[in-house]
């Protein structure tokens, strides 16, 4: 398969020199997928720019010149690979955050970098390093609605943020966050040097936490609708964001009731308050983590694990200092995609992260087979139960479906399902950024059943399938497995992905004499007449998925009776 070349005015470098890393990429803001930051390159150094300016003895110290050097060789390193994919120098950029601008030597550091790199180094100064990450909390998700936290390795930054999916608009506090002396790294230090000295000390240290927290979140001024929104879902959504956080994240994804978890990616995950605030449980299972393969946590450094305590210190003040929270959300999102957001106009940034992912791979039809699914869901009536809906089956999934809804049909019949249900965690959607993890569930599970479901996978994918399942519930599976089947009756009708509109589909909700929900979807050509003779097959398939022993838990499990006509 041919790889196109991107235009080189369309990439952007970029180095975030955190407090417990440097990361160094390379982004394609080539038009259409600009939205979801298609990176190109990607490393990361573990240089620790807090912890090389303490001694040993734990005073602060300037940033060793053998560390300097370190740090030059990497950027060196960049530098070349910049010229290697052709970015532009006017598109290069080095952003520093809490590390270098509390340095005692900050301006020798940077300016032995200019010196050998001739690239300027930006500091970022509090709020603003509170604003970027925020932004790039926004870049995670097609919408982000409420609290939000990034937890770097000097500090902690508390904002709120409402991004609108309609207009593209971002609004956040003007003074962007609330920044705090408690990342990860610091906040380990401190902890540890507080249970030197006693009880007291960490009681002392527990409370001056929670203060700044408290104190932090009355400065916000939270806006009504948030404030509203939170009463009526009986709490906040705390997104969360930063390598303390994300490590924290997949712990809880290691311990999740769903075991093994089917997507690896920490973007998107969701956990539930109680399963949040588990610090004993979190702290257990990271205890067990060290250098051995057999007892390690996926993406859980030792380092990362060693600062676990003091995570659990920082969640357990949060849950005193700050209002009721529903659940938390964690971001992959920091510096660099909040960066370069803060660059695209609104049209961009309110694109769906999904349909832009997508796009690319659809067919001229693929409009005309969104309208022929959004036709086959029924919308709730008094005649039937308002459950019978299909919430998460949002326009913006279903286009990407439709998208999608050829891609895999030159694959071997032998693969063909299993590709489809693998696309959105290791295939072609992978990498993807800004899509949460329903999404990718549902899209899995929809792309799979248009092309056979179950009875067409490997033995090596079905426990994944099963898994899949799990973790998107039994109502939102059905669905999937009822609009998947009626994605293969469409493509049965449209195999090329193009053509005149040759079909129409159309669906209501009504009860049967036994007072059982039921699903009617009619189909038919331009005429009105009926295709059923012409794909009779696909047909006895989406009826199929209404049978009582084919709902997903069972007879006693949850579907709807669906009848074709």
């Amino acid at each position: 398969m041919a790889v196109s070349t991107p235009n080189p005015e369309h990439l952007h470098g970029l180095v975030d020199m955190g407090s417990n890393g440097i990361r160094f990429s390379i982004t394609d803001l080539s038009p259409p997928t600009t939205r979801i930051l298609p990176t190109l390159y990607t490393s990361r150094a573990g240089i620790s720019l807090y912890d090389a300016q303490y001694s040993t003895s734990g005073d602060r110290i300037a940033i060793p010149e053998k560390t300097i050097a370190k740090v030059i060789d990497k950027l060196t390193h960049f530098k070349r690979t910049c010229a290697d994919f052709r970015v532009p120098e006017s598109n290069i950029t080095i952003l520093a955050t809490e590390a270098t601008r509390t340095a005692v030597n900050s301006a020798e550091f940077r300016s032995a970098i200019k010196s050998a790199t001739d690239w300027e180094v930006q500091l970022l100064a509090k709020e603003d390093e509170g604003r970027v990450g925020a932004l790039g909390v926004a870049t995670s998700l097609g919408e982000v609605k409420g609290l939000v936290m990034d937890l770097g390795g000097g500090s902690t930054q508390l904002t709120w943020l409402v991004s609108d999916s309609h207009t593209g608009e971002i609004k956040m506090p003007r003074e962007g966050a609330v920044s705090m002396p408690f990342g990860a790294a610091a906040l380990s230090r401190r902890l540890e040097e507080a249970e030197k000295q006693g009880k007291g000390a960490k009681k002392a240290l527990a409370e001056e936490v929670k203060q700044r927290i408290t104190e932090a979140f009355k400065s916000l001024d939270v806006p009504h609708e948030l404030t509203e929104m939170a009463k009526k879902e009986v709490g906040y959504a705390l997104y969360l964001s930063g390598g303390g956080f994300r490590g924290w994240g997949f712990v809880l994804m290691s311990q999740h009731k769903v075991n093994p978890y089917p997507i690896p990616v920490i973007n998107g995950f969701r956990a539930a308050r109680s399963e949040f605030l588990d610090t004993t449980a979190v702290q257990a299972a990271a205890m067990d983590v060290d250098s051995d393969e057999d007892s390690a946590i996926f993406r859980v450094s030792q380092r990362r694990a060693n600062q676990v305590p003091a995570v659990a210190f920082l969640v357990t003040a949060l849950s005193e200092a700050l209002p009721h929270i529903k659940e938390v959300r964690f971001c992959q999102g920091g510096v660099r995609e909040g960066y370069l957001f803060s660059k695209l106009p609104l049209g961009i940034r309110k694109q769906s992260p999904v349909v832009v992912a997508t796009a690319s791979l659809a067919s001229p039809g693929s409009p005309h087979y969104a309208d022929l699914l959004l036709n086959a869901i029924p919308k709730p009536n008094t005649t039937a139960s308002a459950s019978a809906s299909a919430p998460a089956l949002s326009p913006p999934i279903i286009t990407a479906f439709a998208n999608l809804s050829g891609h895999f049909s030159s694959h071997p019949k032998d693969i063909r399902a299993a590709a489809a249900l693998r696309s959105t965690t290791t295939g072609i959607l992978a990498s993807a950024h800004g899509l949460s993890h329903s999404e990718r569930c549902t899209l899995a599970l929809l792309l799979c059943e248009r092309w056979g479901g179950l009875k067409d996978l490997p033995p090596t994918d079905i426990a994944f399938f099963h898994s899949m399942q799990s973790l998107a519930g039994a109502e939102q599976a059905w669905w999937a497995r009822y609009l998947g089947r009626v994605g293969a009756l469409v493509g049965a009708v449209y195999p090329s992905g193009r053509g005149k509109k040759a079909m129409s589909l159309s669906s209501t909700f009504s009860v049967s004499k036994k007072g059982d929900r039921v699903l009617v979807l009619r189909t038919g050509d331009q005429e009105g007449k009926s295709l059923r003779g012409i794909v009779e097959e696909e047909v006895e398939k989406v009826e199929k998925a209404g049978k009582k022993k084919n709902w997903i838990g069972g007879k006693e499990g949850w579907g709807i009776k669906v009848e074709v006509q």
